[in-house]
Formats: C-alpha cells, structure tokens, sequence
C-alpha cells in the first residue's frame, strides 16, 4: 500500500472511530482520547524537533552555496514579490466571494451566545496585541540561540539568512567547510524525518480521533452555514493553485499526487512548519532544485499565509451578520484589505491568526468579543486553512523554480519539473 494511501486511511479512521464514540454515550464514558491524544502529540513534537535544524540548513546552504550573491536577491525579490500578490488574491478572494455569502445568512442569535458560553471569555477585555514596534525590533534577534529555543520562526530566519550572506564575504575554503557542515546536518535531518513520516498514518490517526471524538458534530451543526461557506470557498482558492502550477507547465495530476500526503498532515496538524518535512519531500518530488526550495520553503513558512485573509475576512463578515451590523461595500473592501495586510503580522501566541484581528473590529466599531466566536469553530476552519497553505507553499517553490527555468533557458524546461505531457 502507498505511503500516501496509508495517511488517508489514518486519517478516515480517526474521523470514523470519532463520531463513533461521539454518539455512543458509553463509549464516550472510556474517554478513551485521553489515551490515544498524546500519541499524535509526541508525533507532532517529532517532526516540530526536526524543523528548527532543517529551516537553518537548508537557508544557510541556499544562500551559502551560491558563487554570488545576485541570484539570491532576485530569488528572494521574486519570492516576496509572488506572496503579496497571492495575499491581494485571497483579500480579493473573500471581498467577492465570501461578502455577498456570508453576508446574506440569517443567524440565530442564541447559536452567539452558546459560542460565547463555550469559549468562557471576553476577548477584548482579556487578552491585548503586543504593539507593532515590538514586533518589529522583535525582527532581529538580540540571542538568535533564544530564538531558536522559544520557536520564534521569522528572526530565527532573519539571523540565518545575514548570516549565509555573511558567509559569502570570507574565504571560499572556509565558507565551503560551512556550507558542508549544514548540509550534513541537512541530510541527516531527511533522515530522521523519513523515519517520523512512516509513523505518520499512527500519528495522524491520534490526533483526528481525540477532536471528533470530543466535539461530535455539535460545533459544526450549530453553525454549519458559516462553515460551508468559508471552508468551501478555501477549497476553491486552493483549487486555483492547480490551475496556476497547469499554466506553468506542471502536470495537474502529478502536483495533486505529490501534494497528497502533504496536505493531509497539513490539514491533521494545523500547522504549516509541522508539515514542511512534507512540503521539501514534495517539492523534490515536483522536482524542484534544492537550492529553490532551500531559499523559498523557509520564508514561506514564516511570512506567506495564503488562505487566512480569505477565512478570517469570512469570519469578520460572520460576526457582523451575527450581530445584526450592516456593513456597507467600503467597509467590506477596508476590511479584506487590512486583514490581507496584517496577515505578515502573526503574533506566536495562542490564535494569533484571529488576534492579529482586534484592530480591525476596533476601528470600525465591530464586537471584539466576536472573536471568541471564531476561536470556537477555528478548529474546523484551520484545518482547511493549513492545507491550503502548504498547497501554496508548494506552488510557491514550483513558481520560483520554474521562473529559473525560464531564465536559464528560453525554449527547454527545468530538469526534474513534472510538465504536462
């Protein structure tokens, strides 16, 4: 049976054996996901122990084992070029789609004030956003070591990126003993993650069964209109990614077969850097040359959030609805833009991605303690959003690779691309 098959099938199971014990009441007094929970735990922390070493390895060799340091500018320029723009599509994304959608449903209001009971807070009195400059001077490490150890991604990645830029200043002998050190590191990385990534139809099955399991389908049924609506259109956004890597020559279907496996750990483990083993597995299997995906992958994972501004955009127009607040096509368009932007600005605390969100509802008058609404059904919406964004961070390292291509050579196609047959 192929890897990918057995991933599906941990994840089925756990979604199955789930409701199973959800609606069985003497199944459910086992709490038997007590038990199974902290196997996906210790997988989850499994592949998180390898992502530190494996984002520094792979952007210091990047960088470092380039002769010059030219093309990694116009790679990086490109790279950051190709977020934004795909950021300004999912903004626009939920402006067109997710406004006249979301904002002709009618809602209880009792289904508000269950949502609020379960979260048991008020958001806007309890929990306040670290200001921007603090964010910003946050950027440059002041112990790259602390960094590394509280799991702070982005000025991990700054350090690590002035620091293969640095190494290309010294002597090339010196830079190379650099460079193979971290490649080994690299390498033995992959091996320690194919060894995690065999337990992953086990590791995946204990995190999707202790969810359903607890929540049956009383999240989901109280408000399902909502979640169909922002969950499907998700699914559309990254369904347009197919269309794109079709316009760059890729085989749609081999792209869909690669990137399986990867979103369904994505889509299971919330979580775009516990899948990024997955996503470097895949994008060498798509083809793309090491020293791409080594440069892209790790400013990906730390910047590029392709399918949150459309789902938290979604969400805000959800919590006007459920209040009883019209909003009018400015206010609409003001919305989806300033979620787009603060998207680049996630804060590494708790449901940073609906925090980053305050002050949006602040300057417009929206309930904040509407946002513990959306933390309550973020589990569900999360889940599509992190599959779609390790879609985009494939796709993402597919476009810069194929843009290489393009330059190297104007009539034949990258070594390695999966094209269209």
């Amino acid at each position: 049976m192929r890897h990918s098959t057995q991933i599906l099938l941990g994840l089925s199971l756990g979604l199955v054996c789930g409701l199973l014990v959800a609606a069985d009441s003497e199944l459910s007094a086992l709490n038997l996901e007590a038990y199974i929970s902290p196997i996906g735990l210790l997988w989850v922390n499994a592949i998180r122990m390898t992502v530190i070493p494996l984002l520094m390895a792979l952007l210091i060799t990047a960088i470092a084992g380039n002769e010059t340091g030219s093309d990694v500018l116009k790679l990086g320029a490109r790279t950051l070029g190709f977020i934004v723009a795909m950021i300004a599509l999912s903004s626009s994304f939920a402006f067109l789609f997710a406004a006249p959608l979301v904002m002709r449903l009618s809602i209880d209001p009792s289904a508000s004030d269950a949502l609020l009971e379960l979260t048991g807070s008020n958001l806007g009195e309890e929990t306040a956003l670290p200001p921007f400059s603090d964010w910003l001077i946050s950027l440059v490490p002041s112990n790259p070591i602390a960094a590394a150890a509280a799991g702070d991604i982005l000025p991990l990645m700054v350090f690590t990126g002035l620091f293969a830029v640095a190494l290309l200043q010294i002597e090339t002998e010196k830079r190379h003993a650099v460079t193979e050190l971290f490649g080994a590191i690299k390498n033995t990385m992959y091996v320690l993650i194919r060894w995690v990534m065999n337990l992953a139809p086990f590791g995946i099955f204990a995190l999707v069964f202790p969810i359903v399991a607890t929540l049956g389908a009383q999240v989901i049924t109280a408000l399902a209109s909502f979640l169909f609506i922002t969950c499907g259109l998700i699914v559309l956004l990254a369904v347009s990614l197919y269309g794109l890597v079709w316009w760059l020559g890729v085989n749609p279907v081999h792209f869909a077969r690669a990137l399986a496996p990867l979103q369904i750990i994505g889509f299971s483990t919330r979580s775009s850097l516990a899948a990024l083993p997955a996503t470097v597995n895949a994008t060498s299997t798509l083809g793309v040359p090491e020293k791409t995906s080594g440069l892209v992958l790790p400013i990906a994972v730390s910047l590029f959030k392709f399918a949150s501004p459309l789902a938290r955009t979604a969400g805000t127009y959800f919590i006007a609805v459920l209040y009883g607040i019209d909003l009018d096509p400015p206010q609409l368009i003001v919305i989806a833009l300033s979620i787009g932007l603060l998207s680049f600005y996630s804060p590494g605390i708790p449901s940073g991605g609906l925090l980053i969100m305050t002050p949006v509802y602040v300057s417009l008058g929206l309930p904040v303690a509407g946002i513990g609404i959306l933390i309550a059904i973020d589990l569900v919406v999360d889940m599509f959003i992190t599959a779609a964004n390790v879609t985009a961070n494939a796709t993402l390292a597919l476009f810069a690779a194929n843009h290489d291509s393009v330059e190297n050579s104007a009539t034949q196609p990258a070594d390695g691309l999966l094209r269209r047959s």
